[in-house]
C-alpha cells in the first residue's frame, strides 16, 4: 500500500486541496492540468512492453518452414550451390519482410481501437465540467462519479451520496463498499476500510460523488500490484482455432505428397540433391501454415473499417458471431432516437395540455420548473453551454426559458440539502433542498411510479386531494403524449418542514405538479436499416423502459410496428411478460416487436428466452443494471456516448455515435470479413493444390520437373503474397445483406468451398501440366523453354484465379473485375515482377527461364484461363440445368 493512501484520510479535505493546489468549485484550469501532465506523466498503468517492429521482423524467420529454408541455404553453400544459396535467401527475405508489414500493420490497427475505447472520466476545468480521457487525468483534478463509472484514479472524496464502491479486483471483498466522505480512520486503517478513498479501476455500483485526485497511473494503488496485469493473453477466434487444426492436416498431408514427389524422383535417377531441394520448397509452397495468421489479418483489416464506421470491436471473435446474429434487441432512446430531447408539451391542472404554459409564483408550473432546475445532476455555464444526460438538459432548457430564472438564481434561493439518485429499478430522483428554514423534496420520475406515490394534485396554487376526477385528467393526458410519441416525466414535491425527516418518507404522500412531455424524434436512417436487417434474415425488438404508447407510436414510424412491418407486431410490458412462465415467455417472444416498461431483468430473461429458442442475439445496454443481459447476450453492444464503464467492458462491441444503423453496418462488415477469409482460403489452397498436383503428376508420369526449386519459391512470393492480402481488403458484397444469417457452427468448407478448391486446383493444374506435355512435344529436347511456359502459366492462371475467388455466386463476367483497386495493383505488380524475371538477364539465369515471344505469349494465355473458362461453361451448364427443372415444375 502506497504511503499516500496511507495517510489521505487522516488529511483534512482543506489540507489536502491546498497541497495540491486545486479548488472544488474551480478545479484546474487546462493549462495548470498540461503542465501536470507532462511532468507527471499519462494515468496509465504500465503494460508488458510492445514488441517493436524489430522483434516483429526477426519474428518472420522463427516459422518452421522458414528455418527449414534458411538451413537449405547452409546446405547449398556447402555444396558450393552459392546462386540457388543466394536466391533463396533473397525470396526468404523479400517473404519476411511481407510478413512483417502484414502484421505490424494489424498490430498497429488493434492498438488504434485500444484508444478508440479508452475510457473517460468526467472533470471540472475553469470551472467547466467536462468529459476528458482518463489517461489526461493528474493530481489535483475535480472528477465526478455516478453509477457504472470505473474510478479513473485514487481520489480522496470531497462529497458523497449513498455511494458504493465494487473494490473486488483490488481487495477480494465481493460485497461493494459503502463509501463516506466524513469518514476519518486511523494509521492502521486497512485499504478495504478505507471509506474516504476511492481506487483506479473500482467500480461506482450506486450513489454520486465528487472527488479530489491524489494520485494517477503507477503510483496509485493498482500500480503498485500492475505487474500482474501485463500477461498478455491472446485470444482466438473459432475460425482461427479451426483453420489452426486443418492446418495440422494438410501439413500432414503435404509432407506425404512431397515424400512421393522426391522418392519418385530419386527413383527416376535424378540427383538426391535436386530432389531434396525440390521437395523443400514444394513443402514451403503447399504448406499453408499462415492460414491463421491470413485470419487475424484479415480481422484486424475488417476491426479496423468498423471502427470508421462507429464500430469499436472490444473482443475479436465477436466478428465472427456479428455474421451470425438473428436478433438485435435495442435500446430506444439514443439508439433508436437522436437522443435530442425537447420539452413539447405541459400538463397541469390548471392549463391543461400545452406546449409552454406560463405560470406564476407558487402554482404548479412554478414547482415543476423548480424540480426541473435543482432535481438534476445536468448544469447549464454562462454562454448557455450545458452538460449533463439529454433528458435532464431537455428539462433545464425548458427551466431557463421559462421566466422564473436560471438554474443559478434557484440554487440561491434552494439550497440542496440532501438527494435520492436516479436508477433504472427506482425510476426516480429526489432533491430535499431548504428555504429559509422550510425543508422540500422535489421529485421527478416514471409517471405510473409517481403517480402511485401521490395523494394531493396542485390547481394552481391550490393543493387539492388526488381524486379519481383528477387521477382520470393526469391518466388520459398521459394516454394522449404518449400517442404523440412524447417521453413523459412526472414531477411532484413534498414539504417535510423545518426539521429533516428520514429518507424514507421524503417520497410518499407527494403532490403532483405536472406531466412534461419530450420528444426525442426518431433517427431518419433507422426505417432503412430495419428493412435492411429484415431482408437479411435479422429481427429487430424494441426494448424500452418508456409508456406502451410512447414506444408503439415510435416503433410505428420507424417501420417496426404498422402496416408495411412484414414481422411480429405486438407490444409487450415488462409486467406482462413477468407474469409468463418460462416456457410461455420462449412462445410469446416469436410474435413480440416491442418491449416497453421493461427492468434490467426483464432485459436478461429475454434474452435467455431469444437463446433458447436458437437465436444469435445481440443486445444493447447502456446502463449499470444492462451489463447482465450484455454479457448474456451472444453480441453484446453498449453505448459510447451514454453508456456506462461497466456496460462497455461486458460488451463486445461498443457504438461511438449510439446509432441503431450503425449496428446494421456493422453486422454487413462481419459478414464481409468472413466472406473475404473464405475468399482468401479459396485462393491460398486453390492455389497450392495446383502447385503440389502439378509437381506430383508430372513426376509419377515420369517427365521432366515442370518446375525447380527458385521457381516454386518465385511463385509462393508473386502469387500467395499481394494478391491474397488484397482479396483479404475486399469490399463487403452489397448482396450480403440479402442472404440469410451464417450458421455459427457452419464449417469453413460449408456452401462446395472444399469442392471449389479441388476443382480449381485440378484445372490450374491441368493448365501447366498441358502447357508443359505440349511444348515438350513441339519443342523436343527444350526443356528450359517448356518449364518457363509451365511456370508462366502456372503464374498467370492463379493470379485470373485471384479475381474468381471475389465471387462465389457470380463469375468475373457477371460481376466484372474493376470491384477491388488492391487487388487490380496487386496483379499488376505480381505480373510486371514475373515478366522481370524472363527479360533480365541476371534474374533469368538465377531462375532458369529463357524469354517468351509472341507466340509463346499467346500459348501462356489460352492455357492461362483455361481454368477459367471450364468453370464459366459448368456454371452456364447448372444454369441451364436449374432453369430447366424451374419450368418443369411450373
Amino acid at each position: 500500500m502506497s504511503v499516500l493512501a496511507k495517510t489521505w484520510h487522516l488529511t483534512s479535505q482543506a489540507e489536502l486541496l491546498k497541497d495540491l493546489g486545486s479548488n472544488p468549485k474551480v478545479g484546474l484550469s487546462q493549462v495548470e492540468a498540461a503542465k501536470r501532465l507532462a511532468r507527471l506523466g499519462a494515468n496509465v498503468l504500465v503494460g508488458k512492453p510492445k514488441e517493436g517492429p524489430w522483434r516483429i521482423f526477426l519474428r518472420q524467420f522463427q516459422d518452421f518452414m522458414v528455418l527449414v529454408l534458411l538451413g537449405t541455404v547452409i546446405v547449398s553453400i556447402l555444396l558450393g550451390e552459392y546462386l540457388d544459396a543466394t536466391a533463396i535467401f533473397a525470396i526468404v527475405f523479400l517473404n519476411s519482410i511481407l510478413g512483417f508489414s502484414q502484421e505490424y500493420r494489424a498490430e498497429r490497427s488493434l492498438d488504434m481501437l485500444g484508444i478508440l475505447a479508452a475510457p473517460h472520466a468526467k472533470v471540472l476545468r475553469d470551472r467547466h465540467k467536462t468529459v476528458v480521457d482518463a489517461a489526461d487525468l493528474v493530481p489535483g483534478d475535480i472528477i465526478f462519479l455516478e453509477p457504472g463509472d470505473r474510478v479513473p484514479a485514487d481520489a480522496l472524496l470531497l462529497e458523497s451520496k449513498l455511494l458504493s464502491v465494487d473494490e473486488s479486483n483490488l481487495t477480494g471483498e465481493s460485497i461493494p463498499v459503502t463509501k463516506d466522505a466524513a469518514f476519518r480512520g486511523t494509521a492502521s486503517t486497512v485499504t478495504g476500510d478505507l471509506k474516504n478513498i476511492v481506487f483506479k479501476s473500482t467500480l461506482v455500483t450506486r450513489g454520486y460523488a465528487t472527488c479530489l485526485v491524489v494520485t494517477t497511473g503507477m503510483d496509485t494503488e493498482i500500480g503498485e500490484i500492475a505487474h500482474l496485469l501485463q500477461e498478455d493473453v491472446e485470444v482466438q477466434t473459432p475460425l482461427q482455432k479451426r483453420l489452426g487444426q486443418l492446418g495440422k492436416v494438410l501439413v500432414l498431408a503435404c509432407l506425404a505428397i512431397v515424400a512421393v514427389v522426391f522418392l519418385a524422383g530419386v527413383k527416376q535417377g535424378l540427383p538426391v540433391y535436386k530432389m531434396f531441394m525440390v521437395g523443400v520448397t514444394l513443402a514451403v509452397a503447399a504448406i499453408p501454415e499462415g492460414l491463421p495468421a491470413v485470419v487475424t489479418i484479415a480481422l484486424s483489416v475488417g476491426v479496423q473499417r468498423m471502427s470508421k464506421q462507429n464500430a469499436i470491436i472490444r473482443q475479436l471473435p465477436a466478428v465472427e458471431t456479428l455474421g451470425c446474429a438473428t436478433v438485435i434487441c435495442s435500446d430506444k432512446t439514443g439508439t433508436l432516437t437522436l437522443n435530442q430531447m425537447e420539452v413539447e408539451s405541459i400538463w397541469s391542472a390548471s392549463h391543461g395540455l400545452e406546449a409552454e404554459p406560463k405560470g406564476e409564483v407558487g402554482d404548479s408550473l412554478y414547482y415543476a420548473t423548480a424540480t426541473a432546475a435543482l432535481c438534476t445532476r445536468a448544469e447549464v455555464y454562462q454562454g448557455g453551454e450545458f452538460f449533463g444526460e439529454p433528458t435532464e438538459v431537455a428539462l433545464l432548457r425548458f427551466a431557463e426559458r421559462s421566466g422564473f430564472g436560471g438554474q443559478g438564481a434557484w440554487r440561491k434561493n434552494f439550497l440542496e440539502v440532501e438527494s435520492l439518485p436516479f436508477d433504472s429499478e427506482r425510476k426516480r430522483m429526489t432533491v430535499v433542498v431548504k428555504k429559509g428554514n422550510e425543508h422540500l423534496a422535489l421529485v421527478k420520475g416514471a409517471p405510473d411510479v409517481i403517480l402511485q406515490r401521490c395523494t394531493h394534485i396542485m390547481v394552481g396554487s391550490q393543493i387539492v386531494p388526488f381524486n379519481q376526477t383528477y387521477r382520470q385528467l393526469a391518466l388520459e393526458a398521459l394516454e394522449l403524449m404518449a400517442d404523440q410519441a412524447l417521453r413523459v416525466l412526472a414531477t411532484a414535491h413534498k414539504s417535510l418542514g423545518k426539521k429533516l425527516t428520514p429518507a424514507s418518507g421524503w417520497e410518499q404522500g407527494l403532490i403532483l405538479t405536472s406531466l412534461i412531455g419530450m420528444l426525442d424524434p426518431p433517427r431518419p436512417e433507422v426505417p432503412g436499416a430495419i428493412r435492411a436487417a429484415s431482408q437479411g434474415g435479422i429481427r429487430t425488438i424494441m426494448v424500452t423502459g418508456d409508456h406502451k404508447k410512447t414506444a408503439a407510436a415510435i416503433a410505428e414510424r420507424i417501420g417496426l410496428i404498422g402496416p408495411f412491418s412484414r414481422g411480429p407486431s405486438e407490444v409487450l410490458t415488462g409486467a406482462e411478460w413477468e407474469m409468463l412462465t418460462p416456457l410461455e415467455q420462449r412462445k410469446k417472444i416469436q410474435s413480440v416487436a416491442v418491449f416497453a416498461r421493461v427492468a434490467p431483468s426483464h432485459k436478461l430473461s429475454i434474452v435467455r428466452a431469444l437463446k433458447e429458442n436458437g437465436e444469435i442475439v445481440a443486445m444493447t445496454g447502456d446502463g449499470v443494471n444492462d451489463a447482465p443481459a450484455v454479457k448474456e447476450a451472444q453480441i453484446g453492444v453498449s453505448m459510447g456516448i451514454q453508456g456506462t464503464d461497466v456496460t462497455r467492458e461486458a460488451s463486445d462491441m461498443v457504438l461511438l455515435d449510439d446509432n441503431f444503423g450503425t449496428i446494421i453496418r456493422a453486422v454487413r462488415e462481419g459478414r464481409g470479413i468472413y466472406d473475404n477469409i473464405r475468399k482468401f482460403i479459396r485462393y491460398l489452397l486453390g492455389c497450392n493444390v495446383g502447385e503440389v498436383l502439378t509437381m506430383l503428376v508430372a513426376t509419377l508420369l515420369g517427365l521432366p520437373l515442370p518446375l525447380i526449386p527458385m521457381q516454386i519459391l518465385w511463385m509462393n512470393l508473386v502469387t500467395d503474397g499481394l494478391p491474397a492480402i488484397a482479396l483479404g481488403l475486399d469490399p463487403t458484397d452489397q448482396d450480403l445483406m440479402l442472404e440469410k444469417p451464417r450458421d455459427p457452427q457452419e464449417g469453413v468448407f460449408a456452401h462446395g468451398l472444399l469442392k471449389r478448391i479441388l476443382f480449381s486446383g485440378t484445372a490450374i493444374s491441368l493448365a501447366a501440366l498441358g502447357i508443359f506435355v505440349f511444348s515438350l512435344w513441339y519443342h523436343p529436347g527444350d526443356v528450359l523453354l517448356s518449364r518457363t511456359l509451365a511456370f508462366t502459366t502456372l503464374v498467370l492462371a492463379q493470379l485470373v484465379f485471384s479475381f474468381q475467388c471475389r465471387f462465389e455466386r457470380y463469375s468475373i463476367f457477371e460481376a466484372g473485375v474493376l470491384g477491388n483497386i488492391y487487388l487490380i495493383f496487386a496483379v499488376l505488380l505480381s505480373f510486371s515482377a514475373q515478366v522481370l524475371i524472363l527479360y533480365n538477364p541476371f534474374l533469368a539465369n538465377m531462375f532458369q527461364t529463357v524469354p517468351l515471344g509472341g507466340e509463346d505469349w499467346l500459348l501462356v494465355s489460352i492455357f492461362a484461363i483455361f481454368p477459367l473458362f471450364v468453370e464459366t461453361v459448368l456454371r452456364l451448364v447448372k444454369q441451364m440445368v436449374r432453369r430447366h427443372f424451374s419450368l418443369l415444375k411450373v
